[in-house]
């Protein structure tokens, strides 16, 4: 019983943290969600590489304002924070996407 539960509690963990991934919002998104997102926060980033860009929006959305990005916090610990090391990871697996977009698009602009 108890691990039926420990793993919808996991499912349920990483569903939340996938939904605002720094990866997902500027890979799998489109770029005016992802831009609009960065000016709202009100980052103070010009530009954001499509290369390892989850890690680079995540960076920028911790360099914004601390009201815009504190965001979801987890004890005074901003959400960017904890998914750095998780953007890391699927940007990694996402290379061979980034890279050909980063050609053939350049970066995102604010």
């Amino acid at each position: 019983m108890k691990t039926g539960i420990t793993r919808r509690l996991a499912l349920l963990a990483s569903v939340l943290l996938l939904a605002g991934c720094g990866t997902v919002t500027t890979v799998l998104r489109d770029d005016s969600v992802a831009l609009r997102e960065l000016r709202t926060k009100k980052t103070y980033c010009q530009s954001v590489p499509r290369v390892y860009s989850g890690v680079a929006y995540d960076l920028c959305v911790l360099h914004a304002p601390r009201s815009s990005a504190a965001g979801l916090a987890l004890d005074g610990i901003p959400w960017a924070f904890i998914d750095v090391p998780v953007s890391a990871v699927l940007d990694t697996l996402a290379l061979p996407y980034t890279l050909y977009r980063q050609n053939a698009d350049g970066s995102l602009e604010l």
